[in-house]
């Protein structure tokens, strides 16, 4: 027999190889402003309540957020994920038809 043939035999005739792990790459999930949309028909008080309910917003905060969305048609209650917005905007959606006022609440991606 050859030397070749021998050698061959001794290691089993396998190929050796180097095992490496990889981590997966997670991907943070995209995240959706919830908005409100001015109206002239729902009262201001009602629109700090929705934010400090719905958003968890102090008095402060949520009246801040109110007074922008008078003046500028339009502002952002908060960033969550795509579930997340969804949720909070068929809540508050609910809760104003529930109250009888046309607040509008919508989401759209960062």
């Amino acid at each position: 027999m050859s030397d070749d043939r021998r050698r061959g035999d001794e290691d089993g005739g396998a190929g050796t190889g180097v095992i490496t792990k990889t981590k997966p790459k997670t991907k943070k999930p995209s995240l959706y402003k919830v908005l409100l949309l001015n109206d002239d028909y729902t009262p201001m008080e009602f629109v700090v309540h929705v934010l400090e309910r719905f958003f968890n917003k102090g008095r402060d905060e949520a009246t801040v957020i109110m007074l922008h969305v008078h003046q500028h048609g339009v502002g952002i209650c908060g960033l969550y994920t795509y579930e997340v917005a969804e949720t909070k905007v068929t809540q508050v959606m609910d809760f104003a038809q529930q109250h009888q006022h046309p607040l509008q609440c919508t989401m759209e991606r960062e």
